[in-house]
């Protein structure tokens, strides 16, 4: 009789890199900068090694974003310093997830700064 192991996860840098330039998704369609590094994460956490610690960080980073985001409108009217937080959210939006996908080809850990943990 023979056991399969089903609990071996395979290892896909390829994967963890698409995960992270997903993001970007939002600067190309308008949209799926969430959804689609939500729904990569969600169906290969189980099965690719890092998916789950790549994964985290892309769905923590994106709803840091999307909070800075929302707090950044009302700051608007106070002195306009709304638009620095926009323009700064824009600017950290695109830069890090490039940075990111280098890490995970060359197997590095991810690391958002300013990220605040909503999925440990």
């Amino acid at each position: 009789m023979e056991v399969i192991n089903h609990t071996h996860k395979r290892t896909d840098t390829n994967l963890l890199v698409i995960t992270h330039l997903s993001q970007l998704l939002g600067y190309l369609i308008g949209f799926g900068s969430l959804i689609v590094p939500l729904i990569i994460w969600l169906s290969s956490k189980d099965k690719v090694e890092g998916m789950d610690l790549h994964g985290k960080s892309v769905v923590n980073f994106q709803l840091s974003l999307l909070l800075y985001i929302i707090i950044s409108i009302p700051a608007i009217l106070l002195l306009g310093l709304g638009i620095l937080l926009l323009i700064g959210v824009g600017i950290i939006g695109f830069v890090l997830p490039i940075v990111n996908a280098v890490k995970a080809s060359n197997g590095e850990a991810p690391s958002y700064f300013m990220t605040i943990r909503f999925i440990s």
